[in-house]
């Protein structure tokens, strides 16, 4: 394969990759997308999802309400923002620059905001900037997640590119290949074992005949790898992690190589012959079991954990079929708008039962961080009206027009929710859990998420009161500018 494929492929599989939800495609048996309908033809160019043109720093926020003292350090959140688009049929919404959005609190205050685009060597080339050092392969400007690590801070991508690091004012330091030991793609959904001071992840790259389960140890280097075998080069954006195992999820969103060798924007098709099932490997390394299930398309897992013999995984699924790349930038095409699934592994007996928790259109699931891969109780998810509207189903209608802005916590244990709605056009990013201070129970502490403010244009840092989730929020910190749609964020404590 030429370099410049390459570079195609790459595109391509990190555009996918971005969303994990928001992507879905195989190579055989391939089924063809839909056509758009002309009325949506660049959804992820305008609305919520339209990208800033201006990089902003803003101090001293006006607040409205009292932001809690206890909340001190960086909210992050990364997503596409596409910089210097010339050809909007060229385009796809996961294929957009990074641009990690932060606020930054200290002692009851909203000391500053920042968005910056994170400076790949094509980023630093249109800005007219240098980029220091040699080019690395699969360059790209991590777009999906912002996570810390031992106290730096990277940026994410899969399938190919190095994490980007960004120091404490969102500055580009340059990419991290911890200490030397990545050899190869990472993920954007890394795993954190708190307890075992371990970070996890499963790698796919399009040309390969296997995918990799990492382990970082807490000397901050790749310490195992495991290649585990696998047909068609399936897309696996999101996995699992409990206590003593790794769930890797194979659905038939798989590689099309001559999608790639067309130049196709998004090389993915979802692939009726490919076998839908979910594969449990031993955390230490072994062989891998698999289980059959029937064809979804998975996007995003809450957390997972061990119950007696069977492993439990909460996550966001789409009926099938699904198909990421739509009509060009028309977008992506589903059966159905994701809802909540879980899915338990009776290991015992060598089955899945799966069940819907919550059908309600929702996505961007998370839960308390100090829990992934122990059990939890609490989950929570964002439902964005625009969101769901720019994935058309397949009938191409879209969902109930009636159907607005939320944020959602699922307490999974009684089987109930609490709903914190927000108005028509307040589109709601995904709300990431803070324990507050000495918190006491697992739901101690704020849901944070940046939410647009129709009247003003622009975006706000709401931060509600988990334990009072349909109440006021205790603060929203009104930004400079919008927010646009994106991926994943963290909450980055100072040390």
């Amino acid at each position: 394969m030429t370099d410049p494929t390459r570079r195609n492929v790459l595109r391509g599989a990190a555009a996918l990759a971005a969303a994990g939800g928001l992507a879905g495609t195989g190579a055989r048996a391939a089924v063809a997308a839909p056509q758009a309908p002309a009325a949506h033809r660049f959804p992820f160019l305008e609305g919520a999802f339209e990208p800033v043109t201006e990089e902003l720093t803003a101090f001293d926020l006006p607040v409205t309400g009292r932001i809690p003292r206890d909340l001190n350090g960086r909210y992050l959140r990364n997503g596409p923002n596409v910089l210097g688009l010339e050809d909007p049929r060229a385009h796809h919404w996961m294929l957009g620059d990074g641009m990690v959005h932060g606020v930054r609190l200290r002692d009851g205050r909203a000391e500053w905001y920042r968005n910056r685009w994170v400076r790949s060597s094509q980023v630093a080339k249109k800005l007219g900037e240098p980029y220091p050092g040699p080019v690395p392969p699969d360059d790209f400007p991590c777009n999906t997640h912002v996570i810390p690590y031992r106290g730096r801070i990277l940026t994410l991508q899969e399938s190919g590119p190095l994490p980007y690091e960004l120091d404490d004012e969102l500055n580009t330091v340059g990419t991290y290949d911890f200490r030397g030991t990545l050899k190869g793609p990472l993920t954007a959904h890394t795993k954190f074992d708190v307890h075992a001071g371990e970070l996890h992840a499963i790698a796919y790259y399009p040309t390969w005949d296997h995918v990799r389960h990492l382990v970082v140890d807490p000397t901050g280097r790749v310490s195992r790898t495991t290649r585990i075998p696998v047909a068609d080069a399936p897309m696996i954006h999101d996995f699992a992690l409990t206590e003593h195992h790794v769930v890797i999820l194979d659905m038939p969103v798989t590689f099309d190589p001559a999608g790639a060798e067309r130049g196709d924007i998004v090389p993915y098709v979802w692939n009726d012959s490919h076998p839908a099932r979910v594969g449990v490997l031993p955390r230490k390394g072994g062989t891998v079991r698999w289980f059959e299930v029937d064809p979804v398309y998975y996007s995003h897992t809450l957390n997972a954990y061990e119950e007696g013999p069977n492993i439990v995984i909460d996550m966001t699924n789409f009926d099938a079929p699904f198909f990421v790349a739509g009509k060009g930038s028309g977008g992506p095409y589903g059966a159905s708008t994701p809802r909540l699934d879980r899915w338990t592994i009776d290991l015992r007996h060598g089955r899945v039962r799966t069940r819907t928790l919550d059908d309600r259109p929702q996505e961007f699931p998370r839960v308390n961080e100090a829990l992934v891969s122990r059990r939890h109780r609490y989950g929570y998810t964002a439902a964005s009206a625009e969101m769901a509207r720019a994935y058309m189903t397949l009938d191409g209608n879209p969902p109930d027009e009636a159907f607005s802005n939320a944020l959602i916590k699922q307490d999974l244990l009684r089987g109930t929710t609490q709903v914190h709605r927000l108005p028509r056009g307040a589109a709601a990013s995904e709300a990431v859990f803070v324990p507050r201070e000495h918190a006491t129970a697992e739901d101690d502490g704020y849901a944070i998420a940046y939410v647009h403010d129709p009247d003003r244009g622009a975006s706000d840092l709401v931060i509600l009161p988990a334990q009072d989730f349909t109440g006021e929020p205790v603060a929203r910190i009104q930004l400079p500018g919008r927010v646009p749609l994106g991926f994943h964020g963290s909450w980055i404590p100072d040390a």
